[in-house]
Protein backbone atom coordinates (compact mmCIF):
# COMPACT_ATOMS: atom_id res chain seq x y z
CA UNK A 1 0.00 0.00 0.00
CA UNK A 2 3.19 2.54 0.81
CA UNK A 3 4.69 1.73 -2.57
CA UNK A 4 1.18 2.33 -4.20
CA UNK A 5 0.65 5.64 -2.73
CA UNK A 6 4.25 6.66 -3.77
CA UNK A 7 4.10 5.89 -7.19
CA UNK A 8 0.14 7.49 -7.42
CA UNK A 9 1.48 10.97 -5.38
CA UNK A 10 4.54 10.85 -8.29
CA UNK A 11 2.10 10.20 -11.06
CA UNK A 12 -0.49 13.02 -10.40
CA UNK A 13 2.64 15.39 -9.50
CA UNK A 14 3.86 14.84 -13.59
CA UNK A 15 0.02 14.90 -14.68
CA UNK A 16 -0.17 17.93 -12.29
CA UNK A 17 2.78 19.63 -14.00
CA UNK A 18 1.44 19.19 -17.19
CA UNK A 19 -1.62 21.00 -16.51
CA UNK A 20 0.53 23.99 -15.48
CA UNK A 21 0.35 25.85 -18.60
CA UNK A 22 -3.12 26.06 -19.17
CA UNK A 23 -4.35 26.37 -15.50
CA UNK A 24 -1.23 27.74 -14.02
CA UNK A 25 0.04 25.93 -10.54
CA UNK A 26 -2.33 27.95 -8.49
CA UNK A 27 -4.95 26.90 -10.51
CA UNK A 28 -4.09 23.19 -10.35
CA UNK A 29 -3.73 23.43 -6.71
CA UNK A 30 -6.90 25.19 -6.01
CA UNK A 31 -8.85 22.14 -8.13
CA UNK A 32 -7.14 19.05 -6.53
CA UNK A 33 -7.86 20.26 -2.97
CA UNK A 34 -11.68 21.21 -4.24
CA UNK A 35 -12.26 17.93 -6.36
CA UNK A 36 -10.39 15.60 -3.20
CA UNK A 37 -12.33 17.06 -0.69
CA UNK A 38 -15.66 16.36 -2.71
CA UNK A 39 -14.87 13.30 -3.27
CA UNK A 40 -13.82 12.28 -0.11
CA UNK A 41 -16.78 13.83 1.60
CA UNK A 42 -18.58 12.15 -0.61
CA UNK A 43 -17.17 8.83 0.60
CA UNK A 44 -17.08 9.28 3.91
CA UNK A 45 -19.60 11.65 5.20
CA UNK A 46 -17.94 12.93 8.30
CA UNK A 47 -20.21 13.56 11.27
CA UNK A 48 -18.70 16.73 12.10
CA UNK A 49 -22.07 17.48 14.65
CA UNK A 50 -20.30 14.90 16.66
CA UNK A 51 -16.38 17.20 16.56
CA UNK A 52 -15.29 18.28 19.13
CA UNK A 53 -13.24 22.01 19.57
CA UNK A 54 -10.01 20.20 19.56
CA UNK A 55 -11.03 17.66 16.24
CA UNK A 56 -11.97 21.34 14.49
CA UNK A 57 -8.69 22.73 15.62
CA UNK A 58 -6.69 19.83 14.52
CA UNK A 59 -8.75 20.30 10.89
CA UNK A 60 -8.17 23.60 10.14
CA UNK A 61 -4.50 23.30 10.95
CA UNK A 62 -4.01 20.59 8.74
CA UNK A 63 -5.87 21.95 6.23
CA UNK A 64 -3.73 24.98 6.48
CA UNK A 65 -0.59 22.78 6.59
CA UNK A 66 -1.69 21.41 3.14
CA UNK A 67 -2.83 24.40 1.43
CA UNK A 68 0.88 25.58 2.13
CA UNK A 69 2.50 22.54 1.36
CA UNK A 70 0.85 22.19 -1.98
CA UNK A 71 0.79 25.89 -2.93
CA UNK A 72 4.59 26.29 -2.49
CA UNK A 73 5.26 23.24 -3.91
CA UNK A 74 3.53 23.68 -7.19
CA UNK A 75 5.52 26.85 -7.24
CA UNK A 76 8.56 24.93 -7.19
CA UNK A 77 7.40 22.59 -9.50
CA UNK A 78 6.75 25.25 -12.28
CA UNK A 79 10.70 25.75 -12.75
CA UNK A 80 12.08 22.72 -11.54
CA UNK A 81 12.05 18.76 -12.27
CA UNK A 82 10.40 16.74 -10.48
CA UNK A 83 12.65 14.33 -9.08
CA UNK A 84 14.54 17.37 -8.50
CA UNK A 85 11.64 19.23 -6.42
CA UNK A 86 10.52 16.45 -4.35
CA UNK A 87 14.28 15.62 -3.66
CA UNK A 88 14.77 19.12 -1.61
CA UNK A 89 11.41 18.87 -0.56
CA UNK A 90 12.02 15.85 0.95
CA UNK A 91 14.24 17.61 3.43
CA UNK A 92 11.35 18.99 5.52
CA UNK A 93 10.69 15.13 6.84
CA UNK A 94 14.18 14.68 7.27
CA UNK A 95 14.70 17.77 9.34
CA UNK A 96 11.62 16.60 11.36
CA UNK A 97 13.23 13.02 12.41
CA UNK A 98 16.32 14.52 13.20
CA UNK A 99 14.37 16.93 15.43
CA UNK A 100 12.43 14.26 17.21
CA UNK A 101 15.65 11.65 17.53
CA UNK A 102 18.42 14.52 19.00
CA UNK A 103 21.36 12.22 18.14
CA UNK A 104 24.81 13.36 17.07
CA UNK A 105 24.48 10.40 13.92
CA UNK A 106 21.29 12.29 13.08
CA UNK A 107 23.46 15.41 12.38
CA UNK A 108 25.80 13.48 9.92
CA UNK A 109 22.84 12.17 7.80
CA UNK A 110 21.74 15.94 7.96
CA UNK A 111 24.93 16.95 6.47
CA UNK A 112 24.62 14.34 3.44
CA UNK A 113 21.49 15.70 3.05
CA UNK A 114 22.32 18.80 2.71
CA UNK A 115 25.61 18.12 0.69
CA UNK A 116 23.15 16.40 -1.41
CA UNK A 117 20.73 19.90 -1.87
CA UNK A 118 24.38 22.07 -2.04
CA UNK A 119 25.04 19.70 -5.20
CA UNK A 120 21.97 20.54 -6.64
CA UNK A 121 22.91 24.73 -5.85
CA UNK A 122 26.49 24.54 -7.14
CA UNK A 123 25.62 22.25 -10.49
CA UNK A 124 25.37 24.87 -13.22
CA UNK A 125 23.46 22.39 -15.13
CA UNK A 126 21.15 21.40 -13.38
CA UNK A 127 18.52 24.19 -14.94
CA UNK A 128 16.89 24.47 -11.21
CA UNK A 129 16.77 28.64 -10.20
CA UNK A 130 17.70 28.88 -6.44
CA UNK A 131 14.23 30.69 -6.07
CA UNK A 132 12.41 26.97 -7.52
CA UNK A 133 14.67 25.14 -4.87
CA UNK A 134 13.78 27.65 -2.06
CA UNK A 135 10.50 26.89 -2.74
CA UNK A 136 10.67 23.40 -2.36
CA UNK A 137 12.83 23.34 0.74
CA UNK A 138 9.38 25.73 2.20
CA UNK A 139 6.96 23.41 1.00
CA UNK A 140 9.50 20.70 2.80
CA UNK A 141 8.55 22.43 5.87
CA UNK A 142 4.46 22.38 5.50
CA UNK A 143 5.29 18.52 4.13
CA UNK A 144 6.73 18.54 8.14
CA UNK A 145 4.00 20.22 9.44
CA UNK A 146 0.96 17.66 7.88
CA UNK A 147 3.15 14.61 8.86
CA UNK A 148 2.72 15.99 12.88
CA UNK A 149 -0.80 17.69 12.40
CA UNK A 150 -2.60 14.86 10.95
CA UNK A 151 -1.34 12.35 13.10
CA UNK A 152 -3.07 14.55 15.74
CA UNK A 153 -6.13 14.86 13.51
CA UNK A 154 -6.07 10.88 13.35
CA UNK A 155 -6.03 10.56 17.02
CA UNK A 156 -9.16 12.56 17.83
CA UNK A 157 -11.05 11.73 14.29
CA UNK A 158 -11.50 7.83 12.91
CA UNK A 159 -11.17 7.07 9.61
CA UNK A 160 -10.73 9.56 6.85
CA UNK A 161 -13.39 11.66 7.68
CA UNK A 162 -11.23 14.51 8.87
CA UNK A 163 -9.08 14.50 5.97
CA UNK A 164 -11.77 15.31 3.80
CA UNK A 165 -12.42 18.71 5.83
CA UNK A 166 -9.23 19.61 6.27
CA UNK A 167 -8.60 19.31 2.43
CA UNK A 168 -11.73 21.50 1.91
CA UNK A 169 -10.58 24.23 4.37
CA UNK A 170 -6.83 24.17 2.54
CA UNK A 171 -9.29 24.59 -0.95
CA UNK A 172 -11.24 27.59 0.80
CA UNK A 173 -7.80 28.99 0.97
CA UNK A 174 -6.02 28.35 -2.08
CA UNK A 175 -9.23 29.94 -3.52
CA UNK A 176 -8.14 33.25 -4.01
CA UNK A 177 -4.79 32.38 -5.59
CA UNK A 178 -5.74 29.44 -7.51
CA UNK A 179 -9.53 31.06 -9.08
CA UNK A 180 -8.04 32.97 -12.01
CA UNK A 181 -6.58 29.75 -13.51
CA UNK A 182 -9.06 27.14 -12.60
CA UNK A 183 -11.80 29.09 -14.30
CA UNK A 184 -9.71 27.54 -17.87
CA UNK A 185 -11.82 24.39 -17.18
CA UNK A 186 -14.94 26.15 -18.42
CA UNK A 187 -12.78 26.72 -22.11
CA UNK A 188 -11.60 23.54 -22.21
CA UNK A 189 -13.47 21.27 -20.28
CA UNK A 190 -11.16 18.27 -21.10
CA UNK A 191 -8.42 19.77 -18.93
CA UNK A 192 -11.15 18.72 -15.77
CA UNK A 193 -10.38 15.11 -16.58
CA UNK A 194 -6.43 15.76 -15.98
CA UNK A 195 -7.41 17.79 -12.45
CA UNK A 196 -9.51 14.92 -11.59
CA UNK A 197 -6.71 12.94 -12.26
CA UNK A 198 -4.68 14.84 -10.21
CA UNK A 199 -7.30 14.91 -7.51
CA UNK A 200 -7.57 10.95 -7.13
CA UNK A 201 -3.87 9.98 -7.58
CA UNK A 202 -2.15 12.85 -5.15
CA UNK A 203 -4.91 13.39 -2.80
CA UNK A 204 -7.68 10.94 -2.64
CA UNK A 205 -5.89 7.66 -3.05
CA UNK A 206 -2.57 8.02 -2.21
CA UNK A 207 -3.56 9.43 1.69
CA UNK A 208 -6.33 6.53 1.63
CA UNK A 209 -3.21 4.39 0.86
CA UNK A 210 -1.01 5.62 3.36
CA UNK A 211 -3.36 5.64 6.82
CA UNK A 212 -4.93 2.27 6.10
CA UNK A 213 -1.03 1.09 6.11
CA UNK A 214 -0.10 3.19 9.42
CA UNK A 215 -2.61 0.21 10.76
CA UNK A 216 -0.58 -2.55 9.88
CA UNK A 217 3.11 -1.54 10.06
CA UNK A 218 5.35 0.30 12.09
CA UNK A 219 6.00 3.80 11.33
CA UNK A 220 9.62 2.61 11.41
CA UNK A 221 9.10 0.94 7.99
CA UNK A 222 6.83 3.37 6.75
CA UNK A 223 9.31 6.03 7.57
CA UNK A 224 12.08 3.83 5.38
CA UNK A 225 10.14 3.17 2.50
CA UNK A 226 8.93 6.93 1.97
CA UNK A 227 12.71 7.63 1.37
CA UNK A 228 11.71 6.53 -1.81
CA UNK A 229 9.85 9.27 -2.85
CA UNK A 230 12.96 11.15 -4.48
CA UNK A 231 13.21 8.45 -6.50
CA UNK A 232 9.75 7.63 -7.71
CA UNK A 233 9.41 11.51 -8.72
CA UNK A 234 12.86 11.31 -10.34
CA UNK A 235 11.04 8.04 -12.46
CA UNK A 236 7.55 10.09 -12.92
CA UNK A 237 9.70 12.94 -13.86
CA UNK A 238 11.62 10.90 -16.64
CA UNK A 239 8.76 8.70 -18.15
CA UNK A 240 5.82 11.57 -18.05
CA UNK A 241 7.62 15.00 -18.46
CA UNK A 242 10.28 13.75 -20.13
CA UNK A 243 12.79 15.08 -17.63
CA UNK A 244 16.18 13.78 -17.69
CA UNK A 245 18.64 14.20 -14.46
CA UNK A 246 22.09 14.79 -15.14
CA UNK A 247 24.73 12.97 -12.76
CA UNK A 248 24.97 15.74 -10.32
CA UNK A 249 21.23 15.62 -9.20
CA UNK A 250 21.17 11.86 -9.58
CA UNK A 251 24.16 11.59 -6.51
CA UNK A 252 22.00 14.42 -4.56
CA UNK A 253 18.83 12.47 -5.35
CA UNK A 254 20.91 9.45 -3.38
CA UNK A 255 22.66 11.14 -0.82
CA UNK A 256 18.82 12.50 0.66
CA UNK A 257 17.16 8.93 0.12
CA UNK A 258 20.36 7.14 2.20
CA UNK A 259 20.16 10.55 4.90
CA UNK A 260 16.04 9.44 4.85
CA UNK A 261 16.63 6.09 4.92
CA UNK A 262 19.56 6.57 7.75
CA UNK A 263 18.18 8.80 9.94
CA UNK A 264 15.02 6.17 10.19
CA UNK A 265 16.73 3.32 10.84
CA UNK A 266 18.47 5.22 13.63
CA UNK A 267 14.99 5.80 15.08
CA UNK A 268 14.71 1.73 15.05
CA UNK A 269 17.84 1.34 16.60
CA UNK A 270 16.76 4.13 19.54
CA UNK A 271 13.32 2.22 19.97
CA UNK A 272 14.33 -1.75 19.94
CA UNK A 273 14.85 -2.16 23.80
CA UNK A 274 11.61 -0.38 24.63
CA UNK A 275 9.92 -2.60 22.01
CA UNK A 276 11.10 -6.09 22.92
CA UNK A 277 10.46 -5.23 27.01
CA UNK A 278 6.95 -3.58 26.37
CA UNK A 279 5.45 -5.29 22.90
CA UNK A 280 5.59 -4.70 19.22
CA UNK A 281 6.25 -1.36 18.10
CA UNK A 282 3.53 0.97 18.30
CA UNK A 283 2.25 2.13 15.08
CA UNK A 284 0.75 6.14 14.16
CA UNK A 285 -2.01 5.71 15.33
CA UNK A 286 -0.57 4.55 19.15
Amino acid sequence: MVLTAIASVQVGSAIAAGLFDELGATGVTFLRLALAAIILAAVTRPKVRSWTPAAWRAAILLGIAMAGMNLIFYLALATVPLGIAVTVEFLGPLLLAVVQTRRLLDLCWAGLAAAGVLLLGFDSGAGAPTSGLVLAFVAGLFWAAYIVLSARLGGLVPGTGGLAVSLAVGAMLALPFGAGGAVGVIDHPSLLIGAVAVALLSSVLSYGLEINALRHIPTRVFGILMSLEPAAAAVAGLIILRQRLGWAEIVALVLVTLASAGVTLARRDRTRPAVSSAGPAPTAAE
